[in-house]
C-alpha cells in the first residue's frame, strides 16, 4: 500500500500554528497497552495525531497507511527488538524520525539505536513533559531538514548559508512570513541576496508551484515599465506590434519580485497600491477590470522613508509594501560568512569551469577577511568566479584581482564620511600593526585583551599584526 502523504510535509517551511495545517503524525510502539495509552494521552494534548501499535508487525501496516513523521519505539517488542524496526521505518517513511524509550540497557544500547538511525534515545521512566519536549525537538529539525531541502531544489541553500545571528534572524522571519500571503519588503545594501531570499520565501511558501516573476523596476524605461508589469493591446502605444500579458498575469498563482522598488517612478505608484491591495489592474489601452492571484515581494538597497519624506515614495505604497520588514545585513557585518560562502562559490565555479582549483591559498584568505566587499555577495561571487578561472593549479590566489580589489588602506580621520564602527576599526588595525603585543595594544585601546579578542574577531583580523593595516 502506498503510504499516505504526511500532514507535515504541506507545511514544510514553516511552524504549524503559522499555517493552521494539521498536526504531525506520531507513532507509538509499545507492548504494553498502559505505555501506550499513557504516551497517546501525552502527545495528543500536543495537538499531534497518534497512531499506535503493539508489535513490529502492527508498526510497519501504519507506516504504510501513512506517512509518519516522529515515531516512539520501545526496544523490547514481544519476542522482537526495536532496534530492528527502526531501519524498516526509515526505508518505509524516509525522513522519520526515531527515539528509541527502554527500561533496558545503556549507553551501548543508545549508541547502536543512533547508529541504526534513531534521532535520540530515552530512559525510562520519564516524565510526561520529556515526551513533550523531544517530540517537539525531534520534528523541529524535521521541519529545518525539509526547508533545506526544498532550498536545494531551487539551488539556493549554498547562497543562503550564513552563521551570523542577524542573518539567521532574518531567515527564521522569512520562513515564518512565507507562510502568509502578506507583502514583504526586503532591505539591504546592493549585492546582499535580496533576489535570493526573494526567491526562497518563493520556495517556502504555499505557492512554490506556482511561477516566480522577476521585475527589475530601475532596468526597464520609465515609458515602457506599466506595460512589462500588467501588459498591453495591440496598437496601444508607437511599437506596441502585438499583444502582450505582462509579468502580473504571468506570475497568476505565484509571486511577483519587484526588485528595487525604491525606483519605481511616481505615476505608476498608484496602479501598484491598488494592484496591492485589491489584486486589479488594466492593460495599456484596455478599459476591462483583471484580476490576478499574485503575492508581491518587493527589495530595495533606498530608504523608502526618506523617498516618503522628500514625496519621491507614496506613504500609502510604502505601509502598504511594508507589512513584513526583513533587513539583510552587509557582507561587512558578517565576517565569519566571508571564507565558508568563497568556499563553496569556488566549488560550484570550479565544476562549471571545469578548473582544478580546490582551495584558497593564505594570501587570498587573507585578502578576503580584509577586504570591506562594498559590492557585499555580489562582488565576491564575481571575484572568486575569476580566481577560479584564472587559477592552473589547486589553490586560488588573489593575483589576477589586484587591480580591480584593495584592502581599505587609507588613513581615516574623525570628520570624514565614515560609521563609528569603520573608524573603530580602522584605529585598531593601526594600533595592532604598531605593538605586537595584545595586552600592550589593548591597553593603548582602553579595553580589556579579552574584548580585543572579540573586537578582532569581529573585523576579521586574525593574527596580532594587523593584518593589512
Amino acid at each position: 500500500m502506498t503510504p499516505q502523504l504526511s500532514p507535515l510535509l504541506p507545511r514544510t517551511m514553516v511552524d504549524p500554528a503559522l499555517l493552521n495545517a494539521p498536526p504531525a503524525n506520531v507513532l507509538v510502539v509499545d507492548d504494553e497497552l498502559s505505555i501506550r495509552r499513557t504516551l497517546a494521552l501525552c502527545l495528543q494534548g500536543e495537538g499531534y495525531n497518534v497512531f499506535s501499535a503493539a508489535s513490529v508487525k502492527e508498526a510497519l501496516d501504519e507506516a504504510g497507511r501513512q506517512y509518519i513523521d516522529l515515531a516512539f519505539v520501545d526496544l523490547r517488542l514481544g519476542g522482537h527488538s526495536g532496534l530492528d524496526l527502526i531501519p524498516e521505518l526509515l526505508a518505509a517513511n524516509p525522513g522519520v524520525r526515531v527515539i528509541l524509550i527502554t527500561a533496558y540497557g545503556g549507553i551501548e544500547t543508545a549508541v547502536q539505536a543512533i547508529k541504526r538511525g534513531a534521532f535520540d534515545y530515552l530512559p525510562k521512566p520519564f516524565e510526561p513533559e520529556q515526551i513533550t519536549m523531544m517530540a517537539r525537538r525531534a520534528l523541529h529539525t524535521r521541519m529545518e531538514e525539509l526547508r533545506m531541502d526544498e532550498l536545494d531544489r531551487h539551488g539556493l541553500k549554498a547562497d543562503l548559508f550564513s552563521r551570523s545571528p542577524a542573518v539567521q534572524k532574518a531567515l527564521a522571519l522569512a520562513r515564518q512570513a512565507a507562510a502568509s500571503d502578506a507583502t514583504i519588503l526586503i532591505r539591504g545594501e546592493t549585492g546582499t541576496g535580496k533576489g535570493i531570499l526573494a526567491r526562497a520565501i518563493h520556495a517556502w511558501s504555499g505557492r512554490k508551484t506556482g511561477p516566480f516573476a522577476v521585475v527589475s523596476c530601475p532596468s526597464i524605461p520609465t515609458e515602457l515599465l506599466e506595460s512589462e508589469l500588467f501588459g498591453h493591446l495591440q496598437g496601444s502605444f508607437t511599437g506596441a506590434h502585438r499583444e502582450q500579458v505582462g509579468r502580473v498575469a504571468q506570475a497568476a498563482g505565484g509571486t511577483l519580485f519587484l526588485d528595487e522598488i525604491g525606483d519605481l517612478p511616481l505615476p505608476l505608484q498608484p496602479k501598484i497600491l491598488r494592484f496591492i491591495q485589491d489584486h486589479e489592474y488594466e492593460r495599456l489601452g484596455d478599459s476591462t477590470t483583471r484580476k490576478a492571484d499574485v503575492r508581491v515581494v518587493a527589495a530595495t538597497h533606498i530608504d523608502l522613508k526618506a523617498g516618503v519624506r522628500e514625496g519621491r515614495f507614496r506613504e500609502d505604497l510604502y505601509y502598504r509594501l511594508n507589512v513584513i520588514e526583513i533587513l539583510l545585513p552587509p557582507l561587512r557585518e558578517r565576517r565569519d560568512d566571508i571564507l565558508p560562502l568563497a568556499q563553496k562559490m569556488l566549488e560550484r565555479f570550479a565544476v562549471e569551469n571545469n578548473r582544478p582549483v580546490v582551495r584558497f591559498n593564505a594570501e587570498a584568505e587573507d585578502f578576503m577577511q580584509a577586504y570591506r566587499w562594498p559590492g557585499n555577495l555580489r562582488e565576491l561571487s564575481n571575484a572568486v568566479e575569476k580566481a577560479v578561472i584564472f587559477s592552473n593549479g589547486p589553490e586560488a590566489s588573489w593575483v589576477h584581482q589586484a587591480a580591480d580589489l584593495r584592502p581599505r588602506t587609507e588613513e581615516q580621520r574623525i570628520g570624514d564620511a565614515i560609521s563609528l564602527e569603520q573608524l573603530e576599526e580602522s584605529h585598531i588595525r593601526r594600533v595592532l600593526s604598531v605593538h605586537k603585543s595584545l595586552e600592550t595594544s589593548a591597553s593603548i585601546l582602553g579595553i580589556d585583551v579579552s574584548t580585543l579578542w572579540r573586537k578582532r574577531k569581529k573585523y576579521g583580523i586574525r593574527n596580532g599584526y594587523g593584518l593589512h593595516a
